[in-house]
């Protein structure tokens, strides 16, 4: 199972109404994708790392450790945007090479901070639906609010091959490291290609052999899940609602001030 999937599971936050839970990360991540305020995102990052951590129970340790995965994209992705070359010395930090400068400006690493901020405080936002509510849960509101059914399908679907096909990488590298397919670079880099490979057939077999037993139970082009349902609360509402309230004003409090 994945760690995330088992995490969700065992969250104090999984028998809350599935749909007061992807409202609010919805509305909440949407207030700062507009927002684009550090502010903003400073509060929703603390805000949803609390319920995720101590409403839901999941260790500290491990919810630091999956928020590292995208900041490490974002590291590298932002430096394109902080590193500046110009003949102009730049007003932050400035490197000269000849006739040249490479430097960082002001402007430019407040933006930066600004987009990271922004990212991590969305990704918390996601981090806070998938750690507490089951995929099955999600797929059920997606089909309230009249999502296509095709997509909820797909989506269905890509979420059971991606268990079938780590089964699938973790018999096949089990195998490899038996037979010291990884004991140097050069072995590893043959072992890889050898597993991506026969990855791509196994899952094309897999995925044949699950379409003939959904046929064979008579699959008219839905899948039927039992979902269990959780009736919502007003507590519940109310504390998601004041803090989206809490949201807005401060982005619109910060506008103000611009």
């Amino acid at each position: 199972m994945i760690v995330i999937d088992k995490l969700c599971y065992q969250s104090g936050l999984r028998h809350v109404n599935a749909g007061e839970k992807f409202a609010f990360a919805m509305i909440t991540l949407l207030l700062c994708v507009v927002s684009r305020s550090i502010a903003c995102a400073c509060i929703v990052l603390a805000a949803t790392g609390i319920l995720t951590v101590w409403k839901g129970g999941i260790p500290v340790f491990r919810y630091l450790k999956l928020m590292t995965v995208p900041l490490a994209f974002l590291q590298l992705g932002t430096l394109a945007i902080i590193i500046d070359v110009s003949k102009t010395r730049q007003d932050f930090l400035a490197l000269p090479l000849g006739d040249w400068y490479v430097g960082v400006t002001f402007s430019s690493f407040f933006y930066a901070l600004q987009l990271i901020g922004t990212a991590l405080a969305a990704v918390s936002c996601l981090y806070f639906l998938s750690l507490s509510t089951p995929m099955p849960d999600i797929l059920n509101v997606l089909r309230a609010i009249h999502c296509p059914a095709l997509l909820c399908e797909l989506m269905l679907l890509i979420y059971r091959f991606i268990f079938i096909l780590m089964e699938v990488a973790s018999a096949i590298t089990i195998s490899q490291h038996s037979r010291l397919g990884n004991r140097n670079y050069r072995t590893s880099l043959k072992s890889f290609s050898a597993l991506a490979s026969v990855l791509l057939l196994r899952s094309f077999k897999r995925a044949n052999a699950l379409y003939d037993a959904m046929e064979a139970r008579c699959y008219d082009g839905t899948i039927r899940v039992l979902n269990e349902s959780f009736p919502p609360k007003a507590g519940e509402i109310l504390c998601f609602a004041l803090l989206d309230l809490l949201f807005l004003a401060v982005m619109v409090l910060e506008r103000i001030q611009i």
